[in-house]
This record gives C-alpha cells, structure tokens and sequence, in this order.
C-alpha cells in the first residue's frame, strides 16, 4: 500500500511539473503544434536539454552529453502501458534504420518493476533504457502536456526538435527523425 501511494503521489507531481507549471509552456509555445500531437520546433526555438543523466536497466550509466553530435531519440515508456507495447517494434525498426545516419535511441522507463521492464525490453529493442521510476530523469526535458507514451527528438546539438505526444508509427518518426538527422549534413 505504501508504495501504491509513493507512485500516486509521484504520477501527480510529474503531471503538474509537465502540464507546464510555472510558465515552462514557453517553448512549446513558439513551436509549430500538428496534428496528432507532434510539436516540431525551428533551430532557433528549440530549447537546449542538459543534465539528462540515469541508470541503465541492465547496469551502467547513461549521459545524454556522451551522444552529443548525434540525434538522440528519446522514448519514454513502461511494460505497463498497452501503447507502449504497440510502438515497440516501430521504434526499434527506425533505430535500426537510421542508426547509420548518427542517431541513437534512449528508452526513458518510469513508475515500472524493473525485473518487469527487463521482461519487456527483452527481444522487443536493442537500444538501452534508463530505469527511471520516479520520473526524476523525465522531469529533466521539461516538456509540457507529456504522457506516457512519448517521445522527443533530439538534434545534433542536444536541442528538443520534436515532442511526440502520443505513441507513434514507423511512419510517423521515421521521417521526422531523418528530417532532423540531415540538418546541416551536405
């Protein structure tokens, strides 16, 4: 029962930080809002992500720094969520086909059993996930409006480029995460 509540009270503190508290809609503002969800943002209004680190499902440590230079695609899920299990392999297939144009993915795994989040990564991605129960590491992107599932785009320059609301399609990101990939490449 305890832990019921520690997770109730940490889901309702990471939604009123991520419905925007305290003005953090700003950015999100300036960005171009389409349809289904998908917030895309010119170079100029993208604000900068730092100080995203965490530990890894299968041990390690992972600092968005490292993967500086490349686009990140940030994935935030739990073996809990049904939409999350539907995106799982559109999101491995685009990692898998747009690896070789310098992007690397990052699973983002919170309010989850980490022997249950294990399970479901396994056979589904091969790309790490950091175990972030409490959504402490989430917190860190400060996207508004964000739910479970999600995911963001990182460019090259460790900016948000795109914020995915929802769960999404090999359609939907792969094209969004090659657009992003080729900014500033000849």
């Amino acid at each position: 029962m305890r832990r019921l509540v520690a997770v109730a009270v940490t889901a309702v503190a990471v939604a009123g930080v991520l419905v925007g508290c305290g003005g953090e809609e700003n950015w999100a503002q300036k960005c171009e809002t389409g349809a289904n969800l998908v917030i895309e943002c010119a170079p100029a209004d993208r604000p900068q992500v730092s100080g995203v680190t965490g530990e890894l499902l299968d041990g390690g440590t992972y600092d968005v720094e490292s993967d500086r230079g490349q686009v990140v695609v940030v994935n935030f899920w739990g073996s809990w969520c049904a939409p999350c299990r539907a995106e799982a392999d559109d999101l491995e297939n685009t990692y898998q086909a747009t690896k070789p144009k310098g992007v690397s993915f990052i699973g983002i795994n919170s309010r989850d059993d980490r022997d249950a989040a294990i399970a479901f990564e396994r056979g589904r991605v091969t790309y790490p996930s950091i175990y972030d129960f409490e959504a402490k590491v989430a917190l860190k992107f400060d996207v508004p409006n964000m739910s479970t599932p999600a995911t963001l785009i990182l460019d090259r320059q460790g900016r948000i480029a795109v914020a995915i609301r929802k769960a999404t399609t090999i359609g939907e990101l792969q094209p969004l995460v090659e657009r992003v990939a080729a900014e500033g490449n000849p």
